[in-house]
């Protein structure tokens, strides 16, 4: 039976953390993983409240100077941020060689400027789990545990599409004020001074959670696959 953990980890305890770490304003999200012989290739969402074309040519000239990485590709752009592909030799005893050693999936990996990233992170069953968990002590590599539960609770937890409290309660907003509308009829400069956080983080919490319902809705069967 499939296994989920939830943690979080310091941006200096793995090398894309790392490499990530010292953007202001700054939101980074690991959308997912794919290993390719000697390396990996994360899929990473950037979005930012500062002036993006300042932030993604800072992003670009410092993370293609980092060690390992071989390539960096931007593949999507949107209002305040951008997708990129990248091409990284992960050094052995990174947290990433640890996942891809255990054949685990990333479910969801974020942080705000970079600083401490949240994972949750799906393992084919228990023993995968305890493996990763002895590579990470293997490897002095310091992680706090947030929740571990089975995949028949995944199942539970996503009939309530898994939307997170904020993420309901910014979709909820969005759509009775008309976000969604054509032509919509509230800014995400309003909505975000509704809820009294950022343009960025109410950006945020839409998009998550409008993938999330769609997952759930369109895409259960191709997931649980």
């Amino acid at each position: 039976m499939s296994v989920i953990l939830e943690f979080t980890i310091d941006a200096d305890q793995f090398q894309l953390g790392d490499s990530l770490s010292g953007y202001q304003d700054t939101t980074f999200e690991l959308e997912r993983v794919v290993p390719t012989g000697n390396h990996v290739i994360p899929f990473i969402w950037l979005t930012t409240d500062a002036d993006l074309d300042t932030v993604l040519e800072a992003f670009e000239t410092k993370l293609i100077d980092r060690p390992g990485i071989t390539d960096v590709r931007a593949l999507d752009r949107i209002e305040n941020g951008a997708l990129y592909r990248v091409t990284w030799k992960v050094p052995e005893k990174d947290i990433i060689d640890g996942l891809v050693q255990t054949d685990a999936t990333v479910l969801e990996a974020r942080s705000q400027s970079g600083a401490r990233w949240e994972f949750r992170v799906r393992f084919p069953n228990h023993d995968h789990l305890a493996q990763f968990q002895n590579i990470l002590t293997e490897n002095d590599v310091m992680i706090h545990i947030d929740r571990i539960y089975t995949f028949t609770e995944e199942t539970d937890r996503r009939r309530q599409f898994g939307l997170s409290s904020e993420q309901r309660e910014a979709l909820v907003l969005a759509l009775r004020r008309g976000y969604f509308t054509s032509p919509r009829e509230v800014s995400l400069d309003e909505l975000a001074n509704e809820l009294d956080i950022t343009k960025q983080a109410v950006s945020d919490r839409i998009r998550r959670g409008n993938e999330k319902v769609l997952e759930t809705t369109l895409l259960s069967s191709a997931v649980d696959s």
